[in-house]
């Protein structure tokens, strides 16, 4: 992590000049730098770093009134949310149908399946100059997104890379950055992509060989209605895959994300309904694709899908499966996964990375 976005995070949570409200005790400005940085970089905590973290977040909460509240023009969140996984064709939200793909389904209709299929067919291990080499090149996999993202993609690395059904040729690579959000990756020659290169570079993967990559969508502070905040993410998101592309010229699939569960968020970073509503914008921009939007022609934008859906309405789960969100999956914020929010997460990648017939093909070891 760089200085800046070292910065940032300081100034994100409010750490400068925290005193302890249990004990009197100043907390070390220093040692809460060194804390974040280790856990933005998917690090274990241990108990008595965990509890200084969680007393410092509790002295920012107080001095700020008690965690600061929403920001002005942020929506309350209705008693219930449905998951768009749950959410049918006929039981709109803010005249949204559901389904990860739209019309109630959670897969692709046939004709973007086969357009899958056929950049699916065109992974292969690549070297640095982005031609096939079975031997010794790799399959590039990178993440791009926020705080959130980096800490839960390189808690997935670590597991995954220990997995035996990861290939061998999969290079996973985590670009993702704490405080950078959609937003922040839309300038062409915005720090975050600077960033990713370094990463990549220490990895000993060029830009030619990545050819997958991870997007988890969301911004800071979103405020109005869904049409409002999702049509900007959505944007910001195009402005994005776009880079990505000419950043990495044989990048061939990008998986979406959303955000995890917001409703035991104490401030306005991204609360519920914002949250819940981030899918939405995701599955806005495949919904385009699919009807072929020249801005997401395969010349443009990667192929895009849906990734593993991260989110579940808190305690009450979904139908998809046994997912629930609990209060200790998150650190004191309420937005931030801690280390079992990071492990659920990780474990739904990895699952669905070695499962879905749309992922595995170049993600799992042949035999």
């Amino acid at each position: 992590m760089n200085s800046r976005t070292i910065v940032a995070s300081l100034l994100l949570f409010g750490w400068i000049s925290l005193q302890s409200q249990s004990s009197g005790e100043p907390l070390d400005f220093n040692k809460a730098r060194q804390l974040i940085q280790k856990r933005q970089n998917g690090l274990r905590l241990s108990p008595e770093e965990s509890a200084y973290l969680e007393r410092a977040m509790a002295a920012r909460r107080a001095g700020a009134g008690g965690g600061g509240g929403r920001l002005t023009n942020q929506r309350p969140a209705p008693d219930h949310l449905t998951p768009l996984t749950d959410l049918s064709s006929t039981e709109p939200y803010e005249g949204q149908d559901g389904g990860l793909y739209g019309g109630g389904r959670n897969t692709p209709p046939d004709a973007h399946r086969r357009a899958a299929e056929a950049e699916l067919a065109q992974i292969r291990p690549l070297n640095a100059e982005g031609e096939a080499d079975a031997a010794a090149g790799v399959i590039g996999f990178v993440a791009i997104s926020m705080s959130n993202a980096t800490q839960e993609f390189s808690r997935f690395k670590q597991i995954a890379d220990r997995s035996p059904l990861k290939s061998t040729r999969v290079a996973i690579v985590d670009c993702a950055q704490g405080g950078q959000a959609m937003a922040e990756w839309a300038p062409p020659d915005a720090p975050p992509w600077a960033e990713a290169r370094r990463r990549l570079a220490r990895a000993g993967v060029s830009a030619r060989q990545v050819q997958v990559a991870w997007v988890k969508l969301a911004n800071k502070g979103p405020t109005g209605s869904l049409l409002d905040h999702g049509r900007k993410l959505e944007r910001d998101t195009l402005a994005v895959l776009h880079h990505a592309k000419a950043q990495f010229p044989n990048l061939r699939i990008v998986y979406l994300g959303s955000r995890i569960y917001g409703g035991y968020a104490v401030g306005g970073l991204n609360p519920e309904p914002y949250a819940y509503e981030s899918a939405f914008a995701a599955r806005w921009l495949i919904q385009r694709q699919m009807q072929g939007d020249e801005d997401l022609a395969l010349t443009r934008s990667p192929l895009l899908l849906w990734g593993p859906y991260l989110w579940a309405d808190g305690t009450n789960g979904r139908k998809l499966d046994a997912l629930v969100w609990e209060r200790a999956d998150f650190v004191a914020d309420g937005v931030h996964p801690s280390d079992s929010g990071r492990q659920k997460v990780a474990e739904l990648m990895l699952a669905f990375f070695t499962t879905d017939s749309l992922a595995n093909p170049w993600f799992v070891e042949k035999p």
